[in-house]
């Protein structure tokens, strides 16, 4: 089952809050499968965490203005560079990247590429369910059916050079990387907060891994 319980230890699973959005939704998806998760708005509450999620909402510029505003930004570099966990949601997989064209902006530069808008006949933004097609197994997917659709809606996507990252594509128009992960960061274009019962499984298994 998807929403089988969890064993819950010490963990402390901060939620990014750059003063961009309503975190709650992700909150209450890791309440529903037995994880406590608190959202973390300053580099002190980070000190906490035993891993950090980034559910990055907005622009681009948006939310590095507001990282290095809270002084977040070279904490979540570090914090990453010293392999601690990480998942990165939407705008999250994206900051990752070195730069954006969504306001000619510089990103983390942890994962080679670029953030790119959506160019073609299709809809913008990219708005709805789509499939996830994984290039090898991943600890996040594990017993997760990827023929089942996940949740998406984004108007840029990214563009990542080095393969080693890219573990997962969609396709919409073109094929854009919905999933990447390395070692100790892991990162969905998708909302598993709102993919339901597959969505929840992922974030399960993302606790498993800790």
């Amino acid at each position: 089952m998807y929403l089988q319980e969890i064993k819950i230890n010490l963990r402390y699973i901060a939620i990014i809050d750059y003063g961009a959005g309503n975190l709650r939704s992700v909150q209450k998806a890791f309440e529903k499968i037995g994880q406590t998760a608190f959202i973390a708005s300053t580099k002190s509450e980070l000190d906490k965490a035993t891993a950090i999620v980034f559910p990055g909402q907005g622009s681009f510029p948006q939310a590095m203005r507001g990282l290095e505003s809270r002084d977040m930004l070279s904490f979540i570099q570090s914090w990453i560079k010293t392999g601690n966990p990480f998942l990165g949601v939407c705008l999250g997989l994206q900051l990752l990247l070195e730069y954006s064209e969504e306001g000619n902006c510089e990103g983390l530069g942890i994962v080679p590429g670029a953030v790119k808008k959506f160019t073609g006949d299709q809809k913008i933004p990219h708005m709805g369910w789509n499939t996830v097609e994984l290039s090898e197994p991943h600890p996040l997917f594990e017993n997760v059916d990827t023929k089942n659709p996940f949740y998406f809606v984004h108007s840029y996507y990214a563009e990542v050079t080095n393969k080693e990252w890219l573990k997962g594509i969609t396709q919409y128009g073109n094929k854009f990387c919905s999933f990447l992960g390395r070692e100790n960061i892991s990162a969905t274009q998708f909302h598993p907060e709102k993919s339901g019962a597959v969505g929840l499984k992922l974030y399960a298994n993302f606790i498993e891994t800790l």
